[in-house]
């Protein structure tokens, strides 16, 4: 087993968990029992000390649940769109990985997308097509 396989797994499950809408009611429980607890406790410093340091507690931690959940998603989506540009013909594999690249690499290939975009406006304008490759 991976060295931190024992992360991930738990990441994915508690992404399921804490995005469903029971998580949702409980979290609304909660504070709603918080709140009707405000007069027994006489709204103390205390009593407002465990909200605050509990959604602290809670918010830090899901930052990192919420960032693996993310990363992983975007890393999986540009494996998937890595792979339909390398089983497209005509595809330019040079954009295999665009998105490792240097922030100038990066500009350069956006510039002359947006070139093709242009040009391809131009094209509907004058009633032609837009379809096609840029090399055809």
């Amino acid at each position: 087993m991976r060295r931190y396989a024992w992360y991930s797994l738990f990441a994915k499950f508690a992404a399921r968990q804490t995005g469903r809408p029971r998580a949702f009611v409980a979290a609304l429980a909660l504070i709603l029992a918080w709140i009707v607890t405000g007069p027994i406790f006489d709204f103390s410093d205390t009593w407002q000390l465990v909200i605050n340091t509990g959604t602290t507690i809670v918010t830090f931690l899901m930052v990192f649940l919420i960032q693996n959940t993310q990363y992983r998603d975007t890393e999986a989506i540009q494996v998937k769109l890595d792979e339909l540009i390398r089983a497209t013909q005509g595809a330019h594999n040079a954009l295999l990985d665009l998105e490792d690249l240097e922030e100038e690499t990066l500009e350069a290939f956006k510039r002359r997308y947006l070139g093709l975009a242009r040009a391809a406006r131009g094209d509907l304008e004058r009633g032609l097509g837009d379809t096609g490759t840029p090399e055809a």
